[in-house]
């Protein structure tokens, strides 16, 4: 896998994308991230660009592609949230190599979103340290809203149709609340 397809990643995610494409669902720009990085999607999926794995923007992008990616090629599809495990592995090795002390705070936020996205309570307790170091309180109140649904749940119940589970009366009654869905 060539570098170059990597860099195309955070140009693309960081430059051409507005941060309210980042968290709104587009339908044309789930679109274009379909045509543009579907391939590189399947290709990391398969474990390729391991070897590119040694810097912090390089994972970074790998990062993106997993955990965000996923959600626009997938959306409303359970396979969004197929490689979140993937995404996770990726972020810890490059917390461990000290690479995100690197990259500006919206990537190492993006770094660090697989945390967030995680479903596992002690997950949600590194999440609320690492995003409590970034210089924006906004990615820091929304860890803490995502860990309450984890702490309240151990699940988040939006994606219960989608994975096929069977939400609990509590769960439908939180579902119905304003603000209860990313």
């Amino acid at each position: 896998m060539e570098a170059s397809r990597l860099n195309a990643v955070i140009q693309f995610w960081f430059v051409e994308l507005s941060s309210s494409d980042w968290f709104g669902k587009n339908p044309a720009v789930d679109q274009l991230i379909k045509q543009r990085f579907a391939g590189l999607h399947s290709a990391l999926v398969q474990g390729e660009g391991q070897e590119l794995a040694c810097s912090g923007v390089n994972v970074l992008s790998q990062v993106i592609v997993l955990d965000q990616f996923s959600r626009n090629i997938y959306r409303d599809d359970g396979r969004a949230f197929a490689f979140d495990d993937q995404a996770l592995a990726l972020s810890r090795q490059a917390i461990e190599q000290g690479w995100d002390e690197a990259l500006k705070d919206d990537q190492r936020a993006f770094l660090y979103m697989p945390f967030m996205h995680s479903e596992r309570a002690e997950v949600h307790e590194q999440a609320l340290a690492l995003f409590g170091r970034l210089d924006n309180k906004n990615y820091l109140e929304f860890e803490y809203k995502h860990k309450a649904i984890i702490d309240r749940f151990g699940r988040y119940p939006h994606r219960n149709k989608l994975l096929n589970r069977v939400s609990t009366d509590e769960e439908r009654a939180f579902l119905a609340t304003p603000g209860s869905s990313f």
